[in-house]
């Protein structure tokens, strides 16, 4: 059972600032229409907003709290998982950024 007094330190940050990036909202937006099959037109890009995408990090992570997250080996696992996919969306986002222009 997770202490109702621990603090977040900077796993618990870095979860916190991810979420309040709006790109972050956007990767939710474009993985959640991949994994579900939905269309565009029903979740179109910008419905993630920074309470959602902290409730996917601590879904995500299995912890009630992202301060759980500095506590929890599994959970920081998981969170670093999380940045790695993000951070590979970003540079696919880049690469087609780039090869549209030519």
């Amino acid at each position: 059972m997770p202490n109702a007094t621990q603090k977040g330190g900077p796993q618990s940050r870095r979860a916190s600032m991810l979420c309040q990036n709006p790109r972050f909202g956007l990767y939710l937006d474009q993985r959640r229409r991949r994994v579900h099959q939905v269309p565009v037109e029903n979740m179109p890009d910008g419905t993630h907003a920074p309470e959602d995408c902290a409730d996917f990090i601590r879904q995500s992570c299995g912890v009630e709290s992202r301060a759980e997250i500095d506590h929890n080996d599994a959970a920081r696992v998981m969170l670093d998982r999380i940045m790695a996919d993000y951070s590979k969306w970003e540079r696919q986002q880049r690469q087609q950024s780039v090869g549209g222009d030519v």
